[in-house]
């Protein structure tokens, strides 16, 4: 199943607005990758599986909740947050890439999805002014780095049931990374909520700023 279908399978209370904005998504990408190169041609045939369903392992993890303000590290083509941003469409998506042709991309799928919620900049982390509720990121780095280009970033006021702080995606063996940390945190295995193969080692690491 490598279409919308697979993300109403884990989500079925979307709404029909969110469920034609994801069916309209994995086109959308198709169309743009082959103009800027944003996801590799094989992952492109699997996208609703290996991007949209894995950036919305976080939403599994937590429901955000209306006025939550999310920082995206290292978007790319915008994952984990232009599916985020459809499924919280009342909460305020800030996707940030250091590529500019990355961002053009999502600026593009944005608007053409109809998301309000979004805003894409070209910057680098460290140059982000302002407060988080949650900075999400797939694996850009080891998390000992991208903690120090985060840190003073979150704002001290929670509202959601996890505590305010880092939502980082990541696959494999994390136990010598998050000791390295040094930090408090929690891993949420994705296999637990998503049954396909590719999730077998995928987790959500739950690094708390507050």
């Amino acid at each position: 199943m490598n279409d919308s279908k697979l993300i109403e399978k884990y989500f079925p209370q979307l709404t029909e607005k969110q469920k034609a904005q994801f069916a309209q998504l994995g086109e959308l990408y198709r169309e743009w990758n082959e103009r800027i190169n944003v996801v590799s041609r094989q992952d492109i045939e699997n996208i609703y599986e290996k991007h949209i369903l894995h950036s919305l392992g976080i939403a599994k993890v937590v429901n955000f909740k209306d006025f939550s303000e999310i920082l995206d590290v290292g978007t790319g083509g915008g994952f984990p947050g232009i599916p985020l941003a459809i499924m919280f469409p009342h909460c305020q998506f800030h996707l940030i890439d250091s590529i500019g042709k990355k961002i053009k991309v999502v600026t593009e799928v944005a608007n053409a999805l109809g998301l309000e919620n979004v805003r894409a900049e070209q910057i680098r982390a460290e140059q982000v002014d302002g407060e988080y509720d949650f900075i999400v990121s797939r694996a850009v780095t080891r998390i000992t780095p991208f903690y120090g280009w985060v840190k003073g970033k979150v704002n001290i006021n929670c509202y959601n049931k996890l505590k305010n702080g880092i939502l980082y995606l990541k696959g494999g063996d994390l136990g010598e990374e998050l000791k390295e940390l040094g930090k408090k945190t929690r891993t949420f295995e994705l296999h637990e909520y998503f049954t396909e193969e590719f999730f077998e080692t995928k987790k959500v690491i739950h690094v708390p700023m507050v």
